[in-house]
């Protein structure tokens, strides 16, 4: 009988909370399988943070690229079963919110493999984004809930999920980032671009910010008005960029729009910014922790402890422009506390956890093929 723990990534965020986890199995001595779906698949948004951050060479790659999410999600259940009836793990250990994590959810329930949800909790109310459904999808079918915020438990606790099932552990993409502090050379990321020494970085890419044209264009115009105020580097993720272009983004002394970096140089080009423009969760949480003001494009967010523990505020697009002139001119108070547990240890609590459940699980089965003694 199989003691392995199978891990499933598929996109950049699942990579920084999958790494500290695979490093504190290691050094428990379990036994891993890495599956990467190859939902992000290219060098930018794969490749480089497997390298960056140390996580081993995938042990299966399913390699399903982009495409609908029906369509990448079937491609997903087909690949991830095969996946599983090879490997025969003792638990699927699934990261965030992204296809592959519902995906590999609904098929270890259905093939009778436990699953241990990694961010599990947080919730939007919004079920318009495609993330919320796989979010509270995921939670349902697991049987271990790791939770990174006390908000996170009222909700499962809220949703019926017993409370033996729910693990408050912390963030283990705050390991990462703590585990990566020095390497986030601040001057060094200004110099490669030629940034002086006051800039702000966007990040964005939802489907309801890029998507339909209207919402497109308020983008853009928000962020010519942040451009205005001072100079803008723009990581431009493959997912909307034709959508902005047509809604009229174009690159200028101002507005620099460039390639996804990978994570140090990202990360390194925060740490140095005066102001963050997002609709990502993971920056709202990485801005929380390096003191970095930081404004969300979004009416809401699954992560309302990084605006109650830190840097984070709520914007439509049109306030960008009035809400950065703001910060710009005063600064931000910075947040008396970081939230709770997120101090760098969530890997190996995560971890004890995990290693626990298939010792006792592999123990029951023992006992039971030799007749209940």
């Amino acid at each position: 009988m199989s003691q392995a723990i199978a891990h499933v990534v598929g996109a950049r965020p699942n990579f920084m909370k999958a790494a500290p986890v695979v490093r504190a199995l290691g050094d428990l001595a379990a036994t891993q399988i890495l599956i990467h779906t190859g939902q992000h698949y290219d060098a930018g948004m794969s490749d480089v943070f497997f390298r960056e951050l140390g996580l081993p060479e995938p042990d299966i790659n399913l390699g399903v690229g982009s495409g609908s999410h029906a369509s990448q999600t079937a491609v997903l259940l087909v690949g991830l079963e095969k996946a599983f009836a090879e490997a025969s793990p003792a638990v699927v250990v699934v990261y965030g919110d992204v296809n592959s994590t519902i995906a590999a959810a609904l098929v270890a329930a259905k093939v009778g493999i436990p699953i241990a949800h990694v961010e599990a909790g947080l919730r939007s109310f919004d079920m318009t984004m495609p993330e919320e459904v796989n979010r509270k999808v995921t939670d349902a079918l697991s049987d271990l809930c790791f939770a990174t915020s006390p908000d996170a438990i009222a909700h499962l606790a809220r949703e019926g999920v017993a409370t033996e099932r729910i693990h408050f552990v912390g963030n283990p993409m705050i390991d990462t980032l703590l585990a990566n502090l020095d390497r986030f050379d601040a001057a060094r990321a200004r110099s490669a671009l030629s940034l002086p020494e006051r800039f702000a970085v966007a990040t964005l890419h939802r489907p309801g910010n890029v998507d339909a044209p209207r919402d497109a264009r308020r983008l853009v115009y928000a962020l010519g008005e942040l451009a205005a105020l001072l100079p803008t580097v723009l990581p431009l993720h493959p997912r909307g960029r034709a959508s902005l272009e047509v809604a009229g983004l174009t690159a200028s002394e101002r507005l620099r729009v460039i390639e996804p970096l990978g994570y140090v140089d990202f990360l390194s080009l925060v740490r140095g910014a005066a102001l963050v423009l997002t609709d990502s969760g993971g920056i709202q949480e990485e801005t929380t922790i390096l003191g970095i003001p930081c404004l969300t494009v979004r009416p809401n967010t699954e992560r309302p402890i990084t605006i109650s523990h830190g840097t984070n505020r709520l914007v439509t697009p049109d306030e960008v422009g009035g809400a950065a002139a703001s910060i710009l001119a005063g600064g931000i108070d910075w947040p008396p506390e970081r939230p709770p547990l997120w101090d760098g240890r969530a890997g190996p609590r995560i971890a004890r956890i995990l290693d626990q459940f298939v010792r006792e699980r592999t123990d029951d089965q023992a006992r039971e093929l030799r007749g209940g003694d």
